[in-house]
């Protein structure tokens, strides 16, 4: 094993991998063993005790985090004229719809989220190729297709994220920066886990919430007692 640096000793001084710690604990320890010189993303990651190739137990929803996540969103809304008004108004970077399609066609992906009306999906549907795989499709069941493009496109600046699990059952999730508050990082990651919570699939025998933890970019992964987060 190499020599330890003088960041990584800091970290076991103050970091037990073997211990289970309540969630309010986690979110404050996360800041203290993080030493990266940027500002570092939070990630809490959830193992689920559900079997994602079944469709009755796919967990998917979306959550407003009272902080937000401390990124920039960039969202991109297609739309006919008659509401591109409304959605530039609403903060939205890029407003459009031809121009748009055929620069994603080109491969232009630089955006976080996309948001269009029920009556152009038939055009978004052509790149559904090149969207899916970037987790970029707009979705109903996520708020992204929708009459409304100024609320959507506020929500979304606002801090609202949406979360799935994965092949292996896991759910991840970015809920904030190392230079958020220990409190702001607990509020956002009781908001989330809550909706996990409701979300339970009722035909679901066993363990649902198997596993927490809670990250940075750059740190070990911090062991949540599961009981904490009721």
């Amino acid at each position: 094993m190499g020599k330890l640096t003088k960041n990584q000793k800091a970290v076991i001084a103050k970091y037990d991998a073997a211990k289970e710690y309540k969630l309010a604990e986690a979110c404050e320890l996360v800041k203290e063993i993080t030493y990266t010189k940027f500002d570092a993303s939070v990630e809490l990651h959830v193992n689920l005790g559900v079997d994602p190739r079944k469709a009755n137990q796919m967990v998917r929803g979306v959550v407003t985090l009272p902080h937000g996540t401390g990124k920039v969103t960039r969202v991109l809304v297609l739309c006919t004229p008659d509401k591109e008004n409304e959605a530039k108004e609403a903060g939205a970077d890029y407003v459009g719809l031809d121009e748009f399609i055929e620069k994603i066609k080109g491969g232009w992906t630089d955006v976080d989220v996309i948001i269009c009306t029920p009556s152009v999906m038939a055009k978004v549907g052509v790149i559904g190729r090149i969207l899916g795989p970037r987790g970029l499709m707009p979705n109903p069941k996520t708020g992204t297709v929708t009459m409304e493009v100024g609320k959507a496109v506020k929500e979304v600046k606002a801090g609202k994220i949406d979360f799935k699990v994965d092949k292996t059952g896991i759910v991840h999730a970015a809920i904030g920066k190392v230079s958020f508050s220990g409190e702001q990082i607990y509020d956002n990651a009781k908001a989330l886990l809550s909706e996990i919570i409701k979300l339970k699939p009722q035909t679901l025998k066993g363990t649902y919430m198997k596993a927490v933890s809670v990250c940075s970019t750059m740190s070990p992964g911090i062991s949540v007692d599961v009981k904490s987060v009721d």
